[in-house]
């Protein structure tokens, strides 16, 4: 394999830097060095690193990178991005075609966008081209039935833009709008701590509007079916899924497809409990639904989509590998850190949950290997939170540790891609609020995407204490990470090579650069809390 990471020796730059100092974690979220061969990536200055007052540097850490051979190569796509189907319920779907959404959605392409949840599985497909028409006379919600007639119509004279449509949204109407989805976010939330859910209807016109999103944006449209469709033998009952199979055909949607979401809980949800054979069983069955229609031949399908690989959940998935684990084109389940009604802000700076998330791609990665060795892995749905986050924490610079630590521990673990739930939503678990401006995990996830490439470097690091303590690591509160420059990014040559490190530690931490990496031009990307309020900003 041809590897463009190295760094030839015969060109050390001129421009190099004395060791970089990364303050503690209460003050700084990350360090993102950009080492560069070429002075043509190194006419811009690097950044100042401002020491903070009354902080002692106790630590020496010796940094380097092994450039022979890249110990990981993911997906182009690794980071992606979900949006839930309760968009639909709240009416935020109406509004995917708004520039700056589309925008925002544009800068972290390419990447899948899988449209799937928890109420994926009460999901139902009808072909009507105007949900207006059919809703019936007016009740006592008339005035929003009004409203969302305003907004069908202001959809006819959408924008053409090479090919998409995009709107121009009045201020009026995203006002109107937030209004009606606060009332239905506390619908929302009350069907998920009940564990009740209504049905939701996807008409024709919400699926043309969520792909002409998807297909605007440059992100591939991942179909979560609902799976909770019974027949009285327990087989999945395809008849809504078969519509609307034939219908995307028809507009010829470039789709792939998954079925169901955390099946482990169908008993809870639905008190009908459906075993990983079973499963199986009816993921055979979606690729025969999937295989006569000439454009979903040859379609990806990806699953089981499970939740936090407890004993009952390993069984699942077990039950589920034996019979289709080589139906699926990856392997798939869910993440969620901290219960969201009890989450404090110093939580998201603990290692022990930092790490949590490496113990379960570990017990998934056994069973997969069992049946598929080598079979793809994907993490979809990964959450800071659960309950739909909490305001002020899971939305701010502090869910950054976690955010920007499972990036790299996934992609240094194997994991091929990562899906960000959500994009745009409800609650406080997103990149981008209702107000359509992006959070601090949206920068995270931008600068990501600009920086990072697929193919991933093993790092080595020394630490040398004045007062070393028996048991002690610094390892564990400094976590960086190595990749090769994205080589989509022209401002750098290929042979780059981008770090990304995280201080947890309350002190100061001195980093020089060793070995291959010594005496390189470095552009130093940091990222600070803004305004008074710290970690919570």
């Amino acid at each position: 394999m041809r590897v463009l990471c190295a760094f030839p020796e015969a060109m050390p730059s001129s421009n190099s830097r004395p060791p970089a100092c990364l303050a503690p974690g209460a003050l700084y979220l990350a360090l993102l060095l950009h080492l560069s061969l070429s002075s043509q990536a190194g006419d811009r200055r690097p950044l100042p690193v401002d020491r903070a007052a009354g902080l002692k540097e106790k630590t020496l850490i010796l940094l380097d990178v092994s450039t022979k051979n890249p110990v990981r190569t993911v997906n182009e796509n690794f980071l992606s991005l979900q949006l839930d189907p309760s968009i639909i319920h709240d009416g935020w779907l109406d509004f995917l075609s708004s520039k700056r959404l589309v925008t925002l959605a544009r800068g972290l392409s390419p990447a899948f966008l899988r449209f799937g949840g928890k109420r994926t599985d009460f999901l139902q497909f009808q072909n009507l081209r105007n949900p207006a028409k059919s809703r019936g006379g007016p009740g006592p919600d008339y005035y929003l039935k009004n409203y969302e007639d305003d907004i069908v119509r202001s959809d006819v004279a959408l924008d053409k833009q090479k090919g998409c449509k995009i709107a121009q949204h009045p201020d009026v109407m995203l006002e109107l709008q937030r209004e009606k989805a606060a009332q239905m976010h506390l619908v929302l939330l009350k069907e998920q701590f009940s564990n009740t859910y209504s049905n939701l209807i996807l008409t024709a016109r919400s699926l043309d509007k969520l792909y002409n999103f998807a297909d605007c944006s440059g992100l591939h449209l991942i179909f979560a079916l609902n799976a909770l469709r019974r027949n009285p033998n327990n087989s999945w009952n395809s008849s809504s899924a078969l519509s609307l199979l034939k219908y995307s055909a028809s507009k010829k949607y470039n789709i792939s497809w998954e079925l169901g979401n955390e099946p482990n809980n169908y008993r809870t949800m639905h008190g009908r409990a459906v075993n990983g054979s079973q499963l199986g069983k009816d993921y055979i069955q979606l690729k025969s639904l999937l295989q006569p229609i000439r454009i979903y031949s040859r379609a990806s399908l990806y699953g089981p989509n499970i939740g936090r690989p407890r004993k009952n959940v390993i069984a699942l998935l077990d039950g589920f590998m034996k019979v289709a684990g080589s139906t699926v084109d990856a392997v798939t389940w869910q993440h969620c850190y901290i219960d969201g009604r009890v989450v404090k802000v110093m939580d998201f700076l603990k290692t022990r949950l930092l790490d949590t998330l490496s113990d379960q791609i570990r017990k998934i990665q056994k069973v997969v290997n069992t049946y598929t060795p080598g079979k793809k892995i994907w993490l979809e749905g990964v959450v800071t939170t659960s309950a739909g986050g909490t305001n002020n924490l899971s939305d701010s610079y502090a869910a950054g540790f976690l955010w920007l630590n499972t990036l790299g521990m996934l992609a240094n673990q194997g994991i091929d891609v990562v899906i960000r739930h959500s994009f745009f939503d409800h609650g406080y678990n997103h990149l981008v609020d209702q107000n359509f401006n992006p959070l601090p995990d949206y920068w995270l996830s931008l600068l990501y995407k600009r920086l990072i490439g697929p193919k991933v470097l093993a790092v080595h690091v020394a630490g040398l204490q004045r007062k070393p303590r028996p048991g002690r690591v610094i390892r564990d509160k400094l976590r960086i990470y190595a990749h090769c420059t994205n080589h989509h990014n022209h401002n750098y040559v290929r042979g780059s090579i981008t770090l990304f490190i995280i201080n947890l530690h309350r002190s100061r931490k001195k980093i020089k650069l060793a070995g291959t990496l010594r005496d390189k031009l470095v552009h130093q990307y940091l990222l600070q809390p803004y305004g008074q309020e710290g970690l919570k900003s």
